[in-house]
This record gives C-alpha cells, sequence and structure tokens, in this order.
C-alpha cells in the first residue's frame, strides 16, 4: 500500500494539484460570500416563492445543500433540477437558477432554453460558456464564476453564492457572522487533515486507508442528507471508486435487511455514518442501533461527527472531512484525483449522437 505520509508520492499521482484545491477552500468560500453579497439583483426578484436549481454533478451540489440548510424555514421552496426537462410549475413567482460551471452542460442548457420560453426570473451561474451567452443575449443576470478547478473543487462558487442570495432576497438572516465562523472551522480542520500530517494524527488518512479495496457506503441525515451525496460523489470522481449514499431515517425501512446476502460481501463493504448535534434525537438511536446491525453482519463501519455550531459549520465540516478522505483514496489507489476519463469518453461519444 502506498505510504501517505511520503510527501514525495503527491506530486507523481496528483499533477494536476488537486491538493491545491482542498487547501484554497477556505478562502474560496471567503471570496465566493464577498463577492455575492455585492452582486446586483433586479428588484422584481423580491416577490419568487419557489426556486428551481438547474445543475448537474458539481454544479448542482450547492443547490442540495442549500435547500437542505432552509429546509426548515418553510420559504421559498427549493428544488434542484438534474434533467433536460423542467417541472410545470413554473410561474412569474419561479426563480430558475441555471447553474453549470462550465456553461456547456446539455442537460442545463435544455433547461435554461426552456425556461427562456416561459414567464419567470432566472439567473445564472457559470465561468461561461453557452449558457452565459443565452444569459447574455436574453438579458439575464449573470453571476460569473472566476474560480478555475474541476467543477467539484468550486463548492465554494456553487454553494455560497446561494445562500447569499437567499439573504439579499430576505428569506434569510444575516449569515456573515456564520460564514466566517464556518471558514474558521475549515482552517482549523486543514491543520489537522493536510497531508504533512502524519497518519497516526490525520484522521481523514485513517479513514481512506480503512475504505482502501471497499465499496464505500455513506449514510445521512437531516441536513447531512446531501453532505451523504457529496461524499459518494467525490469518492466516485476522485477516488475512481464504487461508493453509494443512503439516508436515515429512511435507510431502517430497507436497507438494513439486505446486510445478508450475498455473504461475501460484507467484507468487502465499509459504511460510513455521518452526525451531528442537530439531528433529531430519534435519529440518534437510529444510528447507534444501525451499527449494532451492521456488526452483526460483520460489515465495517464508522461513525464520523460534525464540528458543533451551526448547521452550515456542520455540514461544511463534514464536507472538507469528505474531501480529504477522497484525496487520500484516489493516491492509495494511485490514480489521478482530477482526471475524469470516463465522463470525458461519455460527452464525446454524446456529441455524436444526434
Amino acid at each position: 500500500m502506498v505510504n501517505l505520509d511520503d510527501l514525495v508520492i503527491y506530486q507523481q499521482i496528483d499533477p494536476s494539484n488537486m491538493m491545491i484545491q482542498l487547501h484554497g477552500l477556505p478562502q474560496q468560500c471567503r471570496n465566493a460570500w464577498h463577492k455575492a453579497i455585492n452582486f446586483e439583483l433586479p428588484l422584481s426578484y423580491t416577490d419568487i416563492d419557489k426556486i428551481i436549481i438547474l445543475g448537474m454533478g458539481g454544479s448542482a451540489i450547492g443547490g442540495d445543500l442549500v435547500r437542505s440548510l432552509v429546509s426548515s424555514t418553510g420559504k421559498p421552496i427549493i428544488f434542484v433540477n438534474r434533467d433536460y426537462d423542467l417541472p410545470a410549475l413554473l410561474d412569474d413567482n419561479t426563480l430558475v437558477i441555471a447553474s453549470s460551471y462550465s456553461g456547456n452542460t446539455e442537460e442545463t442548457l435544455s433547461g435554461f432554453s426552456w425556461a427562456l420560453e416561459r414567464n419567470c426570473k432566472k439567473l445564472v451561474m457559470a465561468t461561461g460558456g453557452k449558457l452565459k451567452t443565452l444569459a447574455e443575449n436574453a438579458n439575464v443576470p449573470i453571476f460569473t464564476i472566476d474560480h478555475i478547478s474541476q467543477p467539484r473543487a468550486a463548492l465554494g462558487y456553487s454553494f455560497i453564492p446561494l445562500i447569499a442570495l437567499l439573504q439579499k432576497l430576505d428569506f434569510l438572516e444575516d449569515k456573515t457572522t456564520e460564514i466566517e465562523t464556518m471558514t474558521q472551522i475549515l482552517e482549523i480542520l486543514l491543520g489537522e487533515l493536510k497531508e504533512s500530517v502524519p497518519t497516526n494524527s490525520n484522521q481523514a488518512k485513517q479513514l481512506a486507508t480503512k475504505l482502501y479495496g471497499k465499496v464505500a457506503v455513506i449514510y445521512g441525515a437531516g441536513v447531512l442528507s446531501e453532505v451523504a451525496r457529496r461524499w459518494k460523489t467525490q469518492i466516485n470522481e476522485n477516488s475512481k471508486t464504487w461508493a453509494f449514499y443512503e439516508t436515515f431515517p429512511e435507510l431502517n425501512h430497507n436497507a438494513v435487511v439486505g446486510y445478508q446476502f450475498p455473504e461475501e460481501l460484507a467484507v468487502n463493504i465499509f459504511v460510513v455514518m455521518l452526525r451531528c448535534p442537530s439531528l433529531h434525537p430519534r435519529i440518534f438511536a437510529r444510528y447507534q442501533i444501525t451499527a449494532e446491525i451492521l456488526e452483526q453482519a460483520s460489515v465495517g463501519y464508522q461513525i464520523i461527527d460534525s464540528h458543533a455550531g451551526h448547521d452550515l459549520s456542520q455540514m461544511m465540516s463534514l464536507i472538507f472531512f469528505g474531501d480529504w478522505v477522497s484525496y487520500y483514496l484516489a493516491i492509495l489507489n494511485q490514480i489521478d484525483p482530477t482526471q475524469v476519463k470516463a465522463i470525458d469518453f461519455l460527452k464525446e461519444r454524446l456529441s455524436n449522437v444526434k
């Protein structure tokens, strides 16, 4: 197995420097917040009651996270749309946000083109591409992403501006202090999880080692449901590894029954249960009982707790932890964490399908 404490290997296996993106996430979040809070929205956007966020992959996860963050407030209703078409509920009180890092995501372009023909508010988040051109031609406001990376490494720009937007529209109270507290927590975590911290003191390296050679199954609940999705997709894309996610309490009504067969699979599965202080007390009990069932089935698992504090800090602390785990797992797999050749192949093949 690769020695994660040998700093030379990172230069060899990570030539595109995904590690630099991990180091930069706290400041990326600050930059995205300052840019978004100063972004001007049309006055007519203040009367919305629904938001539909169009996106795929790393450009959609910000919508998932903000939906979780505001789920208890009641307004606005937020939908994340991962498809070519849009739901039929669009009206003049709906804001459609097309989020595509490249600006060329075909599903997002399709949905946005559909929205342009309807009487709804619109906003684009992109670095450029066809989406930005469509928005410019239709006089749609554009929040330009000016961070260079893979889409999944630009989480600060797919998530944090949405919080600023909801604040500017008076759906959220002032989040400035929470944003700064969250970034400070990420900086503390960086000091604990970065590559120079040896494995015996580095929890991300330790968990990556446990996941090496295994199928990762991530469990979350409440505000961590979409954090579990983020772990799954980061392990897929960074580590090039099978991974799945499920959520409490639903998984207790089906998944726990499936631990039994095939028997030989148990040693090749590792379950990571993400937990935070804000979860419902009954959910906490479900974590413990589910752990007992996993033990009975001889399936390995580990519970990972978030930092304390506001929901935003709980969510982002576990996201950052998972990003590092997926990075170290890529190094253990001796695979470049940046490249996504299967996706590139799929897009190339799709370009030839009329």
